[in-house]
């Protein structure tokens, strides 16, 4: 199987080596020692703020979205979010849930966000804002320097989704003032689904410690507490957590953070110069280095990805809802090389001769 889609990605065998081990009890120096490694390599990754800390959860990436919006949001808040997808949508829903006052900032498909539609919300007592900064269904990179600015004039305490966002496109917390950052280990992690994690700046730190918890298993104060000593509330997903460290460590041992994204930007620049002749249009126009969503102009969306999968062996990633049968999705992250994607716009040719696409 060659894995073009944007989570689930490919793994790389140092990765997978360690799926295929016996899993080790938990409650120990040692492991504690790895999620302590861990923390420190992604506030390393993140440029995070001094007095940041790190949470990981046993949970897809909406577990630390949720998370989030209960322990550091509450009714007495005003909050804008930006919808400009499926992900941007879900952080409406968990707003509307959780009764937190809030203002849509709703975008066509793969269209930015400018200054002008942020102008009439300046001073208009909004305390946060969301945003999943790389909105995956549409393949659209909001610009995290004009959401930054906005924030900080307005100061407005500012939650980023960067669940495919991390390790692919630029984000400083630090310089751009990102008080709470998400990520998935699923994404450029590149390991397993099932682990999600959120750096708390001190500002995000401060809400969680002032809030009240009325839930158990995503209880930040908790999970902070545990964490000090390298562990965790309840029993997580060791070995994807093991797993996590080695691909820290890769990434580390290979440049850090920097060097992973002009990887990852590379291939998808390598990608999108070979499809300029296939009858495919670009959906994004403000595209992430971590996906290219496409419309095919001759062929259904869906029914491309299903050929691929079922004939050819690949899988690229279909989009859902309104979007099933007109967008597909190939991914940049993972274990992924520019020979793979030659392998894929073989496939492509392949199907544009037989008068598929």
């Amino acid at each position: 199987m060659l894995n073009f889609a944007v989570g689930p990605v490919m793994s790389s065998e140092e990765v997978r080596a360690i799926g295929a081990e016996q899993v080790p009890y938990f409650r120990t120096a040692e492991f504690s020692a790895v999620m302590l490694e861990n923390e420190k390599l992604i506030l390393k990754f993140a440029k995070a703020p001094a007095g940041s800390r790190v949470v990981f959860l046993t949970g897809s990436g909406t577990a630390s979205m949720e998370a989030s919006v209960m322990h550091t949001l509450t009714p007495e808040d005003k909050a804008l979010v930006v919808n400009g997808g499926s992900f941007g949508h879900r952080f409406v829903q968990m707003l509307e849930l959780h009764e937190i006052p809030h203002t849509e900032i709703k975008l066509p498909m793969g269209k930015a966000l400018t200054d002008e539609m942020l102008a009439p919300y300046e001073n208009q007592g909004y305390t946060a804002f969301l945003v999943n900064i790389d909105e995956t269904s549409t393949g659209v990179l909001y610009d995290i320097d004009l959401i930054g600015e906005f924030c900080r004039r307005n100061d407005i305490y500012l939650i980023v989704d960067a669940i495919s966002a991390f390790f692919t496109d630029p984000l400083d917390m630090t310089a751009k003032g990102i008080d709470l950052m998400l990520t998935g280990s699923q994404k450029a992690l590149a390991c397993p689904p099932g682990v999600s994690l959120i750096v708390l700046a001190p500002r995000a730190l401060e809400r969680v410690e002032k809030g009240k918890t009325k839930c158990m298993y995503l209880d930040l104060k908790d999970a902070l507490k545990n964490g000090e000593r390298g562990q965790t509330p309840f029993t997580p997903a060791v070995g994807t957590l093991r797993q996590i460290n080695a691909r820290l460590r890769q990434i580390d041992r290979a440049g850090g953070v920097d060097a992973e994204i002009a990887r990852i930007a590379g291939l998808a620049a390598y990608f999108r110069a070979q499809i300029k002749d296939l009858p495919f249009e670009l959906v994004s126009e403000s595209p992430t280095n971590a996906v290219t969503p496409l419309h095919p102009t001759t062929a259904n969306a869906y029914e491309i990805f299903t050929i691929l999968k079922d004939e050819y062996g690949i899988w690229i990633c279909p989009n859902g809802g309104e979007m099933r049968d007109t967008v597909f999705r190939v991914g940049h992250i993972g274990d992924l090389h520019e020979s793979d994607y030659d392998t894929l716009i073989a496939a492509f040719k392949d199907l544009q001769k037989r008068g598929i696409i």
